[in-house]
């Protein structure tokens, strides 16, 4: 793409981050396809919450990307069922939901090799990463995703990012937190009986009627 915001590849990079100092993580990357601009995060796992993490910060810091490719896993695109393809239904997952709201488009790629600039940026970290969070005595997500924010990354973006062919930024202009808080939530359909009650998790909630 040609545009800085027009087009991101988001992924999860599983890997020994910490060698032996520490447990195994994923570090959840996100790469602009203009610039090879790079943000990412370091969780234990691949999950709705550290996919969501690393996609606020983005637009904390740049705004509301157009697109996210992705891959097929249930956190970010589900196929339909065949019980939906009969009803013309298209299956949203809690991410799915958080980016229709934020307005962003989420394509899901068919083979890892659609993805080849982020699957190299991620070797990237692999080498470099490593070696800075061992140098640092690093072994925690927490004090690795410091080191992220204040060190790792505005080095390595000065150093592998580059102008985009275009400079018109494609971003949309980020919300107020306010409004992220409640759009990076979970939220369920659940059905309200006659009585005003709501089951939820075996639960049974009584609501107040208007």
């Amino acid at each position: 793409k040609e545009h800085f915001g027009e087009w991101i590849q988001l992924d999860g990079s599983f890997h020994a981050w910490f060698e032996q100092r520490g447990p195994k993580g994923c570090l959840m990357n996100m790469v602009d396809d203009a610039t090879g601009k790079t943000m990412n995060r370091l969780g234990e796992q691949e999950t709705i919450w550290t996919a969501a993490g690393v996609l606020r910060r983005w637009i904390e810091k740049y705004g509301i990307p157009r697109a996210l490719y992705t891959d097929w896993k249930n956190v970010y695109k589900q196929r339909p069922t065949e019980k939906q393809l009969l009803r013309g239904e298209a299956p949203v997952t809690q991410f799915g939901r958080m980016g229709q709201r934020l307005g962003i488009h989420i394509i899901a790629a068919h083979a890892p090799q659609a993805k080849g600039r982020i699957e190299r940026n991620n070797g990237v970290h692999q080498d470099r990463l490593v070696k800075k969070l061992r140098r640092k005595g690093i072994q925690t997500y927490q004090a690795a995703n410091a080191y992220l924010e204040a060190d790792y990354l505005p080095e390595h973006n000065r150093r592998f990012a580059r102008s985009p062919a275009q400079p018109e930024d494609y971003h949309l202009a980020a919300p107020s937190a306010e409004r992220l808080n409640e759009i990076f939530r979970l939220e369920t359909e659940r059905w309200v009986s006659n009585d005003w009650v709501v089951r939820y998790e075996g639960r049974y909630l009584q609501l107040q009627p208007p």
